[in-house]
């Protein structure tokens, strides 16, 4: 590194010393010869007046006595027009007038007398100078300070706007991959609902589940305000919950769940962990895959795979599972017979509590009850009877079929004595229970209008 220019190199102070007599500038020339100053000579106001303009001076020290204009009112000068420079006034007579003057006018930050003792007049000088660069230090801190705070808060201001104009950035790109992120899990609900008809094709159209399935969910949703994501997952569930079941056999993928033996009931259990499984690698999918996986779980905890009881079943699951077993008990994928939807509502009600969660499945109901113009079971002209409640004159509401399908009696059918005996007596044959759904008197629907169906 090269040496340090003039430029750069502190300067020596100016000190200005001012009295009418040759001798004491003479003598106090030599006192300061060694110091490191820069001295100007004045013998009058005058002469310090003019080097005061175009020196820059640190100190200045004047007689009290001076032709034209004393030491004070020089001191006075110094101070209104160079209120920086360091004033010291000598004075050889204790006049108190001048001093005071010099004081009061001049500001000056001490007085000396003559004759001096040079220690002191030497340590004065000193400190006083030292007074005036730590001013002057502090002056010009004080000046950086405000430039670099003036200039931190253009920065400050700088760096906010580029902070305002990323966040917001930030904010665009965060709302566009939001936006991406919905558009890609819409295409993925698409997606599933097309899939599903591949999972139908295993099946003929009597045993086809899945788009009753996802429209029962659908309407259950719209009428009870379910969030949209919620409602999206619920959707997909419905859509794909028996994808796990693609591996099975054709005759196991028709026949009823009750009548399966082992190991083909270790399979069916096995199927919603089998859907979960191809379904959990897609992220989207994630939600809709955990409902899948604990749609076969029971209120009672006797359910599968993980035997989550109440309320630790998911929502989703415990709704997925009314609207399967509803679709699956009118196709004859849980019991050999085939149910119409009444029927299979009263076998919901009828395992309310142990199967199904009571309280949702009554909100199932009305749902099935608004959405499906084959439902009776809410119309309180309709009453749920067994056999041996039968009474002569009753009127059918819907068909009666027998466990294997066949119509025993049909709708509108009026009962009388023997015709109620011979249903008994082939319940009883038949080892059957059947819930028969009466047409009441227009006199009798007032009584019957709030109470719930009897399920035999």
């Amino acid at each position: 590194m090269g040496e340090p220019s003039v430029a750069d190199s502190p300067r020596l102070s100016g000190v200005l010393l001012v009295d009418e007599q040759p001798g004491v500038l003479q003598r106090l020339g030599q006192l300061l010869r060694h110091e490191p100053y820069v001295l100007h000579l004045a013998s009058s106001a005058a002469e310090a007046l003019q080097i005061l303009a175009r020196e820059p001076i640190d100190l200045l020290m004047s007689s009290a006595h001076l032709p034209q204009m004393d030491g004070a009112t020089l001191l006075a000068l110094a101070h209104r027009d160079y209120p920086a420079i360091t004033r010291i006034l000598l004075t050889g007579e204790p006049d108190l007038a001048l001093i005071a003057k010099a004081i009061n006018q001049g500001q000056v930050y001490r007085y000396l007398s003559k004759p001096w003792n040079d220690d002191e007049m030497l340590l004065t000088l000193r400190q006083a100078l030292a007074h005036r660069h730590a001013e002057r230090e502090r002056l010009r801190l004080e000046a950086l300070t405000r430039q670099q705070n003036s200039e931190l808060k253009a920065l400050n201001a700088a760096l906010e706007k580029r902070v305002a104009a990323r966040t917001a950035e930030l904010q665009q790109t965060a709302d566009m991959l939001d936006l991406a992120y919905e558009e890609l899990k819409h295409s993925y609900a698409t997606s599933t609902e097309l899939f599903s008809l591949l999972v139908n094709q295993r099946l003929p159209p009597s045993r086809q589940t899945n788009r009753q399935v996802i429209e029962l969910v659908r309407a259950y949703c719209k009428i009870h305000g379910v969030d949209e994501g919620s409602r999206r997952d619920l959707g997909m569930a419905a859509a794909l919950y028996n994808i796990g079941k693609l591996g099975w056999s054709d005759s196991m993928m028709i026949a009823p769940a009750d009548l399966l033996h082992h190991p083909e009931r270790e399979r069916y259990r096995d199927y919603p962990k089998q859907s979960e499984s191809l379904l959990m690698t897609l992220e989207p999918m994630q939600d809709a895959a955990r409902l899948i996986l604990h749609h076969q779980e029971h209120w009672d905890g006797s359910g599968f795979p993980d035997h989550l009881k109440g309320e630790a079943i998911p929502f989703g699951s415990r709704l997925l599972k009314l609207a399967v077993d509803f679709i699956e008990l009118q196709r004859g994928l849980i019991l050999e017979r085939h149910m119409n939807s009444d029927e299979a509502l009263v076998y919901l009600r009828k395992y309310a509590g142990r199967l199904y969660d009571p309280q949702l499945l009554e909100d199932f109901v009305q749902v099935c009850a608004a959405y499906l113009r084959d439902v009776t079971l809410g119309d309180p002209s309709v009453k749920v009877l067994g056999s041996r409640e039968l009474q002569e004159g009753m009127v059918l509401a819907r068909n009666l079929n027998a466990d294997n399908g066949m119509l025993l009696l049909n709708a509108g059918k009026v009962l009388n004595g023997p015709l109620v005996d011979k249903l008994i007596a082939y319940e009883a044959m038949e080892g059957a229970r059947y819930s028969i759904f009466i047409k009441l008197p227009d006199e009798e629907q007032g009584v019957w209008k709030k109470q719930t169906p009897t399920v035999s």
